[in-house]
C-alpha cells in the first residue's frame, strides 16, 4: 500500500512527516469514528456502515436535524463537539474517518494522528476499502453530478444490476445515498459522485483522485470554488488528473457543449464517446426534437444525426436532457438494453432540492434548488420557464458558496437571471473571512438587475425576505428559492407565512 500524504506533526507544525497506516478491510471493521460526521457525504458513509452491523460514532460542532436525527436513527452515537477525552470515553476504533471540512488543528483530529490511530480521509476509506476490485463509474464535472450520478445508479438497480454507489444528494428513487451489496463482487458495478473539492486538510487533492475509475463521465468543466482554486487553469488541472486516472481499458464519456473538454479528453488513451446539445460541438451523440410536453420532457437520441432512440424524463431542462444522454451512452457500454435504460428514465423521480416542489399554497408553487454558480442559476430558470409556461417566474437567491460570496461572478449573475421575472437577492451568508474588494455585493447585482428592466430587490435578513416575497406573491407564481445551504429554513418558512 503507499504512503499516505505528508501530515503535520503535533510538535511542531511546520515539521511535515509522512506515515503509512495501513487499514482493516471492510469485513475486520467493528468500530469507525467519524471525526465531521453531520456533513451529507459523511452522514451517508456512517449510515452505511451501521447497515453492516458496524459500531459508529462520530463527532461534529453542529449536531442538529435534519442529519442529527438520521444519524440516531440509524444507531450512530452522536457526540456535540471535538474533544480530545472523546476516544478515552469511546474507546480505541479500528478506523478514525476525518472530514474535510476538519483543519489541522482540531483538538480530536490532532489526538487521533498524533495518538497513533490508523485514520484516514472518507475518499481514502472508499479506495481502500472497496474500490480495487470493483467497476468504478465516476461521474464528475461542475454542474450535474449529483442528478447524473443519481440516474446511472436509478437505472442499474432498475435494470436489477445491484450496483454500489456514493452520491453527494438525496435521491427521489433510491433508498439510500450510500449502498454496497453485502458482498462486493469483483467487477461489480459502483458508481460514485465524483466531486473535485480537496480531499482532507493533510491531502489536497480532488476528492475523485481517490476513486480509481474505470469508466467516466465528464459533464462540464467551469471555474468553481473559488476558496481552493485561484484561477481557471487550476480547476483544469484537477480534472486531466482525473482523465489520467482512468484504469487500463477504461472509458471517457466527455460533454463537448464545453470546449476545454475537448482539450482535457485527448489525455485519455482508450475509448471516448463524446456528447452534446449541438452537433456543431463535433459530438457524436445530440439530442434531437428536445421539447417540453407537459410534466414530460422528451428528446430522441442522434448518433452521428441519425435517430436511434426516443427517450422521456420526469425533469425538466435543457441540462437534464444532457444528464440524461450521458447515462445512456455510459449504460449502453455496461450492458444494459436500450429498452432497459428507457423504462428506467422514464420512471426517475428526481434528487431532492433539484427543482423540488416543495408546495403549493393558494395558487403559489415553491421550488428548493440547490443552484449556486451562475449557469445552474441560468438552467434551472429556463427549465422552470419552459415547464411553467404562462406564469410568473419569482427568484429568490442566497449567495452561500464559497463562489458566490466572490464578487468573481458579479457580472454573469445579472445575465443568469434573465429567465426570471421577479428577483429577490439575499445579503450574501458570512463574508468574514473575505476581503472586502473581493466581495460579492448583493445590492450591486440588484442594480444591474434594474438597468436589464427586470424587478429585482434585496433583502439581509431570512424573516423580513420571507414576509416581503409572500406579500408580494399573487395566486399562479411559481416561486424558486436558490441556495446551496439551509437559508435559515426560508422555504418552510415561507410555506407557512403563504399560508396564514
Amino acid at each position: 500500500m503507499k504512503a499516505s500524504p505528508p501530515i503535520e506533526t503535533k510538535s511542531d507544525p511546520r515539521n511535515v512527516q509522512p506515515r503509512s497506516q495501513p487499514l482493516p478491510s471492510l469485513d475486520q471493521l467493528r468500530h469507525v469514528h467519524i471525526v465531521g460526521v453531520c456533513g451529507t457525504l459523511m452522514g451517508a458513509f456512517a449510515s452505511f456502515l451501521k447497515r453492516r452491523n458496524i459500531r459508529v460514532t462520530g463527532s461534529d460542532q453542529n449536531v442538529y436535524p435534519p442529519m442529527s436525527d438520521v444519524l440516531r436513527e440509524a444507531g450512530v452515537v452522536l457526540i456535540s463537539g471535538y474533544r480530545a477525552e472523546t476516544f478515552k470515553v469511546i474507546g480505541r476504533p479500528d478506523i478514525v474517518v476525518i472530514g474535510n471540512v476538519i483543519g489541522p488543528t482540531n483538538v480530536e483530529a490532532r489526538e487521533a494522528i498524533d495518538g497513533g490511530y490508523a485514520f484516514c480521509s472518507l475518499p481514502e476509506a472508499m479506495e481502500q476499502l472497496m474500490l480495487k476490485e470493483t467497476h468504478n463509474c465516476v461521474v464528475a464535472g461542475t454542474h450535474g453530478k449529483t442528478t447524473t450520478s443519481s440516474l446511472l445508479a436509478w437505472t442499474l438497480v432498475h435494470a436489477g444490476k445491484d450496483p454500489g454507489y456514493f452520491i453527494g444528494g438525496v435521491s427521489h428513487d433510491l433508498p439510500h445515498s450510500f449502498h454496497t451489496p453485502p458482498k462486493l463482487r469483483k467487477g461489480a458495478f459502483f458508481v460514485l459522485e465524483g466531486d473535485e473539492y480537496d480531499t482532507a486538510f493533510w491531502d489536497k487533492v480532488p476528492k475523485f483522485n481517490h476513486y480509481l475509475p474505470d469508466d467516466a463521465i465528464l459533464t462540464s468543466v467551469e471555474y468553481d470554488h473559488a476558496d481552493i482554486y485561484p484561477d481557471f487553469a487550476s480547476v483544469r488541472r484537477a480534472f486531466d488528473g482525473l482523465i489520467t486516472r482512468i484504469r487500463p481499458g477504461g472509458r471517457l464519456i466527455a460533454c463537448l457543449d464545453y470546449p476545454v473538454i475537448g482539450e482535457i479528453m485527448r489525455a485519455h488513451r482508450g475509448e471516448v464517446a463524446t456528447y452534446g446539445f449541438s452537433a456543431q460541438t463535433g459530438a457524436r451523440y445530440t439530442p434531437g426534437r428536445v421539447r417540453q410536453e407537459g410534466d414530460w420532457m422528451r428528446f430522441d437520441v442522434l448518433d452521428n444525426g441519425k435517430k436511434v432512440e426516443e427517450l422521456s424524463l420526469r425533469i425538466p431542462g435543457n441540462h437534464n436532457v444532457m444528464n440524461a444522454l450521458a447515462v445512456w451512452i455510459e449504460c449502453g457500454f455496461l450492458g444494459l438494453s436500450s429498452s432497459e435504460v428507457r423504462v428506467a428514465l422514464e420512471n426517475f423521480q428526481g434528487v431532492k432540492r433539484r427543482q423540488e416542489v416543495r408546495g403549493t399554497v393558494k395558487g403559489v408553487t415553491v421550488i428548493d434548488d440547490f443552484a449556486h454558480h451562475p449557469t445552474a442559476v441560468r438552467e434551472t430558470l429556463r427549465a422552470l420557464r419552459a415547464k411553467y409556461p404562462g406564469r410568473r417566474l419569482v427568484a429568490v437567491f442566497e449567495p452561500r458558496s464559497a463562489t458566490s460570496r466572490r464578487k468573481v461572478f458579479q457580472q454573469e449573475y445579472g445575465e443568469a437571471f434573465g429567465y426570471a421575472d421577479c428577483v429577490w437577492i439575499a445579503a450574501p451568508y458570512d463574508q468574514s473571512r473575505i476581503p472586502t474588494d473581493d466581495q460579492f455585493s448583493s445590492e450591486q447585482l440588484v442594480d444591474d438587475l434594474k438597468r436589464l428592466g427586470k424587478s429585482a430587490q434585496v433583502f439581509a435578513e431570512v424573516e423580513p425576505g420571507v414576509t416581503a416575497v409572500a406579500a408580494a406573491s399573487t395566486s399562479g407564481d411559481v416561486i424558486a428559492v436558490l441556495s446551496n445551504g439551509g437559508f435559515g429554513g426560508f422555504i418552510s418558512k415561507l410555506l407557512d407565512t403563504l399560508a396564514r
